[in-house]
């Protein structure tokens, strides 16, 4: 029936998809409603409806909105909010940051920093980097572009721009959060003015990131609002408690399934083969993500540190608004196992010695590279006693930190269960074994009757392709095999057609080939088609993953060249730059490739998200 039949006047057709959503009749309210508002009055839309949305989806609300609180002028440039991330915490950090600003109806844009279009740097006017730094002060693998163009000669004046930088890093490297502190510089000589100051987080984030966050949006805030309209009233009439949802904050209690040695006997590594239940937790996990660990540290070293420094451990201590006796914050509180800088200063002063304060100055920089990897917390209190106090101790040593592990598993194979490989850290230094926090944790757990607290890390850079016809080239010697393990399976459930090529690397073929018999059966079954292997100390002349890809170097580069993903997983310090070294040579002399050529064409792979890497 016609408009004129009813006699009512004519709508305004909504798209399928508003109907879809909020009916045909408030559809068309909407398009009524945003018809002929600018782009700066969107935002502000945008930011409220944003304000609306993170009430609790049961919490019906009540809204006054005077008539002056639509914007006449509302800033037209927004805060940009640039993360750079391996593991994740850069983003949780940006996003909240975005949510803190859109809820006050301010607009924002967040972008990974591979995402950020850097021809607009020029342009911006407020601007928030969070970023991690990997290893000895390297970027996360999304941030390489960035970096590159923001610290190279290309980079534009910015004296129109007001920027702030948060640090993420690990003190327990020497150059703890170098690249926030390298970008904070190069964006202040570039001309550009400090909204807030550079933050420095190290493993246990919260407390410095929650102020520079808090004080990052207030500055925001102050910059974007003498243009922007007062914010709308959002008064809840009810509220609803929360869903309780497993996280890092509130671990799950998984029980321990499995707990397997998976090396033979005389193999000069222990790795464990460990499935863990998430059953009854509503967690789920894709390939590529990790499994973060709650590990207690082991007993023996918390009974070392109690006789070495002299103390009582059933002496209570306050620390953070809690009473704890001292053996309990040693053994399930703080971190032992880790040597960092602030714990070494503090050592210092409290010895009074003269050789550990020179280490700290930048005249002492390798010295002190060199006592970060070799030191545990406990050589260094035998090497250079200091007469702690339980309560000083307490306060000066870190907190401890989840450890995060590869799942070697996919859940469309094994169900509710995520399956790990730990290679357990057990060596003898200064005359004394060491052990490693989580490894030994889980390596000691017994299946059916020992639980784990975890959670589930998403990793969203190391992602299978969604296009099941692509092949895809893993290269994950010892431990990094563990989430391709994960690829394989999952791609043999889901029926994908793309060919697979697995790199596995190791010490000795007869104890070390990890998961031996899982890859041999996948040859079988056309689910994995290529394994090509390095085992380093079954001949005099030791063979590594990289070495086999040059090798089979013409193959690589007509597998890549052809549209392969290519994945590489392990450790970060002497295997990945390696394999990066011989993909180089590979892409140079089968692509017929300068060696600056090649890298670029790497450095396109990366930014198409054809070239992945989890290191570590």
């Amino acid at each position: 029936m016609s408009p004129s039949q009813t006699g009512g006047a004519p709508r305004t057709a909504a798209p399928p998809f508003v109907t879809t959503l909020l009916g045909e009749d408030k559809g068309a309210l909407l398009l009524k409603l945003v018809d002929g508002l600018d782009t700066a009055a969107l935002h502000w839309l945008s930011g409220y409806a944003a304000g609306l949305a993170s009430r609790p989806a049961s919490a019906p609300v009540s809204v006054a909105v005077p008539v002056s609180a639509m914007p006449a002028a509302a800033p037209t440039v927004p805060l940009t909010i640039v993360y750079g991330t391996q593991t994740g915490n850069s983003k949780l950090l940006a996003e909240r940051l975005k949510q803190q600003v859109e809820s006050s109806g301010l607009p924002t844009r967040l972008f990974r920093a591979s995402d950020y279009p850097v021809r607009e740097l020029a342009k911006e006017k407020l601007l928030c980097v969070v970023i991690s730094t990997q290893g000895d002060g390297d970027p996360p693998d999304d941030s390489r572009g960035f970096c590159e163009h923001v610290l190279g000669k290309r980079a534009p004046k910015l004296e129109g721009l007001r920027f702030a930088v948060l640090g993420l890093g690990d003190s327990s490297y020497p150059k703890f959060c170098e690249v926030g502190r390298v970008l904070d510089a190069r964006l202040a000589e570039l001309g550009a003015s400090r909204l807030v100051e550079r933050a420095d987080c190290d493993v246990d984030f919260e407390p410095i990131a929650k102020g520079w966050l808090d004080q990052a949006f207030a500055r925001a805030r102050e910059a974007l609002e003498p243009h922007a309209a007062p914010i709308a009233a959002v008064v809840p009439l009810r509220g609803a408690a929360p869903v309780a949802t497993f996280s890092k904050e509130a671990p799950f209690a998984s029980e321990v399934l499995v707990n397997q040695r998976i090396t033979g006997r005389g193999a000069l590594k222990d790795v464990r083969h460990v499935e863990l239940s998430l059953e009854g937790s509503g967690l789920e996990y894709a390939p590529g993500d990790a499994l973060g660990v709650w590990p207690h540290n082991p007993p023996e070293l918390v009974d070392a540190f109690l006789s070495e420094l002299k103390l009582d451990g059933g002496t209570e201590v306050k620390r953070d608004g809690r009473s704890l006796p001292l053996s309990k914050w040693l053994g399930e509180e703080l971190e032992l196992t880790k040597l960092n800088r602030p714990f070494l200063e503090r050592h210092a002063a409290l010895a009074n010695n003269a050789e550990l304060k020179r280490l700290l100055e930048p005249s002492g920089a390798e010295g002190f590279r060199a006592l970060l990897a070799s030191h545990q917390v406990i050589d260094l209190l035998r090497a250079h006693p200091a007469p702690w106090g339980a309560t000083e101790l307490v306060a000066a040593l870190r907190r401890l930190a989840p450890r995060l592990y590869s799942i070697a598993s996919s859940s469309k194979r094994v169900g509710s269960e995520a399956h790990l490989t730990v290679s357990v850290v057990d060596y003898t230094a200064f005359g004394t074994r060491h052990l490693g926090a989580a490894s030994s944790y889980l390596a000691s757990r017994a299946a059916g009757t020992d639980k784990v607290r975890v959670f589930i890390e998403p990793n969203e850079r190391f992602r299978l392709p969604d296009d099941g016809d692509k092949d895809v080239l893993m290269i994950g010697p010892g431990t990094g095999v563990a989430p391709f393990r994960a690829f394989v399976q999952e791609r043999a459930e889901v029926g994908a057609r793309g060919r697979n090529w697995l790199f596995f690397g190791e010490q000795h073929f007869r104890t070390q080939f990890l998961y031996q018999v899982e890859w041999q059966e996948a040859l079988k079954k056309k689910t994995l088609h290529r394994l090509s292997l390095a085992f380093s100390r079954d001949r005099a002349q030791k063979v590594y993953v990289q070495h086999r890809l040059h090798e089979a170097g013409r193959d690589v580069y007509e597998w890549l060249d052809g549209g392969a993903y290519l994945y590489v997983c392990g450790d970060a310090q002497r295997m990945a730059p390696d394999v990066h070294a011989a993909l180089v040579d590979i892409v140079s002399t089968h692509g017929g490739k300068s060696r600056e050529d090649a890298e670029a064409w790497l450095q396109g792979l990366r930014e198409e998200r054809r070239y992945l890497r989890d290191v570590y």
